[in-house]
């Protein structure tokens, strides 16, 4: 039987939580310079001066958001009446100042959140550029892994560099003691050649098609590999996430999920700007040139969990659509750090946004 959304938005509306972040801190509002008046097309326009709140803590089921501080400057917020119930038409500030959030929860969607997200689908299909990943096409920097007590292949060192937004593994080493092992990517999937022979990190479920250019032997069918393969970031991205969630399967070999466990991870890339963009959302990053949206790399054990931080986070006009509501701002400027945590069978995530700003928050629905 479906469900309906409304149904669906209801049950998710019984499961919420209002409290404080702790039992030592209160949660606390506060509203300056509060006028209302009617408006335009019969609307009640609700003008704010200053909206202040502090040490909330939000929960959806197994989803917790805590907030530190959100202040919304000159808030102005439209309430329409449609066959005799309010609604809210909009809201939007001129600024908002935020710090101290940090989203955590699991890896995968809660039921109650899943029930509105099936409801609310349409059958169409997204179009085929609902995906984009431009800033991942001008990345720069270097992802280094060191692993250690790794008896099943070696001890080693990994260093791959990420140039104009593609891998070439014929500069990517492999180093450790005796001589030295090289990576590559062929139909197959990701590999390493080592002394003992190949051994498949990653494997294919189908050859890829896009962004792959795939390692090439030496003339009349010789056994040694000439060319090790290159790997363009954003197309292959986008070619895998356009694909659906099958394409998602982690393809990890049992030798390669033993390894992650050995293997510390650190690495620096910094992003290009550009469009980022999944079905219903859009936003474009921006300020390269000043050192924003460099993305650190950091895992003692990838197998255990792995950070993911941006010291200077930087973004504009911002869009996000469901349902006939559509968000948006123009700009965002924040800190934020994203962990993968692996607890047992499951994996959590951990969230976190630093201080920061946005420029004229809204919100709008039909």
């Amino acid at each position: 039987m479906t469900v309906s959304l409304a149904a669906s938005l209801i049950d998710l509306a019984l499961g919420f939580e209002l409290a404080a972040i702790g039992k030592a801190a209160g949660n606390r509002f506060a509203l300056e310079g509060v006028t209302c008046k009617p408006g335009q097309d019969g609307a009640i326009e609700v003008r704010v001066q200053k909206l202040e709140a502090t040490a909330l803590r939000l929960a959806f089921g197994p989803l917790v958001l805590d907030i530190g501080r959100i202040a919304l400057h000159e808030l102005v917020a439209r309430i329409r009446t449609d066959a005799g119930a309010a609604r809210l038409a909009a809201v939007e500030a001129r600024e908002a100042e935020f710090s101290g959030w940090k989203l955590q929860g699991p890896l995968s969607l809660p039921s109650q959140i899943r029930k509105v997200w099936d409801a609310s689908q349409k059958p169409a299909e997204p179009a085929a550029d609902a995906w984009r990943l431009d800033p991942f096409g001008q990345a720069e920097g270097t992802v280094r892994a060191q692993i250690t007590d790794a008896h099943l292949l070696f001890d080693a060192d990994v260093t791959v560099p990420i140039r104009h937004g593609e891998i070439d593994f014929n500069d990517a080493t492999v180093e450790h003691v005796g001589p030295d092992s090289r990576m590559g990517i062929s139909r197959l999937g990701l590999y390493v050649d080592a002394p003992n022979g190949r051994s498949y990190l990653y494997q294919f479920a189908s050859a890829p098609l896009a962004g792959v250019e795939f390692e090439r032997r030496g003339a009349l069918l010789s056994p040694w590999v000439s060319e090790r393969g290159k790997l363009q970031l954003q197309v292959f991205a986008e070619s895998t996430l356009r694909q659906g969630r099958e394409s998602l399967d982690p393809g990890l070999t049992a030798q390669a999920r033993l390894l992650l466990g050995r293997t510390a991870l650190s690495g620096e890339v910094r992003l290009g700007d550009g469009v980022l963009a999944m079905p219903g959302v859009q936003v474009h990053l921006e300020g390269r040139d000043g050192g924003a949206n460099v993305l650190a790399l950091h895992a003692d054990s990838v197998g255990r969990g792995l950070t993911a931080e941006i010291a200077s986070f930087a973004a504009r006009d911002a869009v996000a659509s469901w349902q006939g509501a559509q968000f948006g701002f123009d700009a965002l400027a924040a800190a934020l750090a994203l962990q993968l945590l692996r607890e047992g069978p499951s994996m959590r995530f951990v969230l976190d946004l630093g201080s920061g700003k946005v420029t004229k928050p809204r919100f709008a629905s039909r």
